[in-house]
């Protein structure tokens, strides 16, 4: 955290106001093409191969049928969102008193892409899905543009002076320094009529893009060899239950640090729409032309990896949202807790009293499960993830526990006395 003095007197996380702004504005962008040309079929960058394969690629950058394709996906996505029904469920109050309404249709916008993935891809050749695989680098383009051009708009937008009434600012995204406003987020929830941009883009268009494109990395391995190898089967399996598990439990996200304090910038907007769908999916493209044999045993061990990872993750998540919902459920009236000045009880026993975020170390768990297939032939590039994700997630939890310290005061000290572990018991 950076604080800064003057007229704007304000915190600013990622090194901002100008550097971490600028350069993660302009380097992630550059770590997505990097990923890409990293490897190609033959091999991936290492120090053994100091080159980058990918760049001999006949692939173009960028073409106006990815970008038509691209914008067709998001525009069916809404389509979806819009005409199949979903849960209505009410948001946390807000600065200004309010609680907006929000329509959750995750699950049933999965349930009918995959429908269709399956039904015109893998039954039928009337949707090439291959396609998406050699595609891949002219559609990350047409997100990075899409991303790019979306964050100007809902920037302009929240210093529009025609709108009928005022928008509600984030916290931390109205500093009156252009470029961090930019990339933070000015406007906290963003909507066009019903549609809620920010919640509709961290969920459905990224998280069902990055499994369709795993299911079309597998459906290029089937064209070419004809049949899907054991590690691909892993990692489509292993991320699909991720993607399931997400929308399955879609209102859950009304609690997060994304919805209720962070704005509609930059940040979440490649983030949820360019990063999620182009790099979660790197192991899948890899294991098109690669992959190790893998033995019964290491079949188990990635299985119980991942169910473990699951396990801690899931576990965790369910029992804070439970606690929050009702501390007397049986399920949670027996944990320990400690009582606030707030009013409010943080959990001590229990999943949160092995850690002060036990959900990010069963995350990275995960993590480590859906990288281990790839093996090691190719190096560190498909382990980018697992050490992108542990920074990521370090970061995040001292972001939430600066957060937290803010909003408990002595409290949360107390709290920190308590639970010493910030994500992995007894080392960190």
């Amino acid at each position: 955290m950076i604080t800064q003095q003057g007229r704007h007197a304000q915190e600013f996380d990622f090194f901002g106001p100008y550097l971490g702004p600028i350069g993660i504005t302009l380097g992630l962008p550059v770590v997505c093409y990097l990923l890409y040309f990293s490897c190609g079929p033959e091999y991936c960058f290492s120090l053994k191969h100091p080159a980058l394969p990918g760049l001999t690629s006949s692939t173009p950058i960028f073409s106006w049928r990815a970008l038509g394709v691209y914008l067709g996906w998001l525009a069916f996505q809404v389509l979806l969102h819009l005409l199949l029904p979903g849960k209505h469920v009410q948001g946390v109050p807000l600065a200004n008193g309010e609680r907006l309404l929000y329509k959750f249709t995750g699950m049933q916008n999965l349930v009918v892409t995959l429908a269709l993935v399956f039904g015109l891809g893998f039954a039928t050749d009337v949707l090439n899905l291959g396609w998406v695989y050699d595609n891949y680098l002219p559609l990350f383009t047409a997100s990075l543009i899409v991303s790019v051009l979306g964050s100007v708009a809902l920037f302009a937008a929240s210093h529009s002076p025609w709108r009928e009434r005022p928008p509600l600012l984030a916290a931390g995204g109205d500093t009156g320094y252009h470029i961090y406003d930019f990339f933070i987020g000015r406007e906290l929830n963003p909507r066009i009529g019903s549609l809620d941009l920010k919640e509709f883009c961290e969920l459905i268009p990224g998280l069902i893009g990055w499994l369709v494109i795993d299911l079309a990395c597998a459906h290029k391995q089937l064209q070419e060899q004809g049949s899907v190898s054991v590690p691909m089967a892993l990692v489509c399996a292993f991320q699909g239950l991720y993607v399931w598990d997400a929308l399955y439990h879609e209102p859950a996200i009304l609690t997060t640090m994304d919805i209720v304090s962070d704005g509609f910038g930059f940040m979440l907007a490649f983030g949820d729409t360019s990063l999620v769908p182009f790099t979660y999916s790197l192991q899948a493209r890899l294991l098109v032309s690669r992959g190790p044999m893998l033995g019964a045993l290491s079949i188990a061990g990635l299985i119980a990896l991942k169910g473990l990872g699951y396990t801690t993750f899931r576990g965790s998540n369910s029992q804070k949202d439970q606690f929050r919902r009702d501390p007397g459920h049986a399920s949670v009236a027996h944990l320990s807790s400690l009582p606030t000045e707030r009013g409010t009880r943080l959990l001590t026993s229990g999943w949160w009293g092995l850690s002060r975020h036990p959900n990010y170390l069963g995350d990275w768990l995960m993590a480590w499960a859906w990288c281990l297939p790839t093996g090691s032939a190719a190096g560190l590039v498909p382990y980018y993830y697992v050490i992108y994700f542990a920074a990521l997630l370090v970061h995040r939890a001292m972001r939430d526990d600066h957060a937290c310290r803010l909003k408990y005061g002595k409290d949360w000290d107390k709290y920190c006395k308590l639970v010493r572990w910030r994500i992995i018991p007894f080392l960190y």
